[in-house]
């Protein structure tokens, strides 16, 4: 038990800003293995900035609460994922040949593409919430389901930064049986949340758009990165926000 924890506290410290206990042990396997928790870590950071969006409104009217709760996960998340979406719209916006893409990617200047994308994000997120019936279940069930699709693409694709100079080379890049299955498994609460039609229509979006990511970047680069992991969460997010708002 103690040693799950520890991969709990790993994933949670290393996604998020919440800072570890001092008794978490680190070390490359088990930064490797706490992938598995990721969709938990998820649904925390979910409650967290529903709550933040919930208390707000006793002060704010919507808008301006929906505001605070996205600025408070930017700063929660220190825009982790965010800045993987831009990097990927920069690397494979800009470049045609995959090494030149990849040496975008590691750049941490953010061009044209880079800043459209996570303008068109920030803002469609804004939107989509904002229509929605209930911004609270919206965010609380985005999160986790985000992170488990973009996580379950280390599955099954090849790892193809060079890990001597990558951004994010603490990351997994092998994801066992046992992890997948705990990491899927860690959804399932959406159907306590959402009516069963719902969520049906929700996994089956979320599995195209893996599906669709994991054509289009084994084309682009033969695999994935850190950066388009964050790049496939933010997408999901975005989708999940959109099938809600249809249903």
């Amino acid at each position: 038990m103690k040693n799950q924890l520890n991969l709990f506290f790993l994933a949670l410290g290393f996604f998020s800003r919440i800072p570890m206990p001092k008794w978490v042990e680190y070390s490359p396997g088990k930064l490797n293995q706490s992938s598995r928790y990721l969709t938990l870590v998820g649904w925390l950071l979910g409650a967290l900035v529903a709550a933040v969006f919930w208390g707000a409104q006793t002060l704010f009217p919507e808008t301006i609460s929906l505001w605070l709760a996205m600025l408070f996960s930017l700063l929660l998340t220190g825009a982790f994922h965010e800045d993987g979406l831009a990097d990927t719209a920069d690397g494979l916006g800009g470049a045609f040949a995959r090494d030149k893409k990849l040496a975008i990617m590691k750049d941490s200047r953010i061009g044209t593409y880079g800043a459209c994308a996570l303008f068109m994000a920030l803002i469609g997120k804004y939107l989509l919430l904002i229509e929605n019936t209930d911004i609270l279940i919206a965010l609380l069930i985005a999160y986790p389901l985000s992170r488990a699709t973009a996580v379950s693409l280390i599955a099954d694709m090849q790892y193809v930064t060079d890990a001597d100079t990558s951004k994010s080379k603490p990351i997994a890049t092998t994801l066992s049986k046992t992890d997948l299955t705990i990491l899927l498994i860690s959804t399932l609460p959406i159907f306590l949340l959402v009516d069963h039609t719902s969520a049906v229509y929700l996994l089956a979006c979320l599995l195209l758009v893996r599906t669709l990511a994991k054509l289009y970047l084994k084309k682009q680069l033969g695999g994935y990165t850190g950066d388009t992991l964050g790049a496939v969460q933010q997408i999901s997010e975005l989708v999940i926000y959109g099938v809600l708002l249809a249903s």
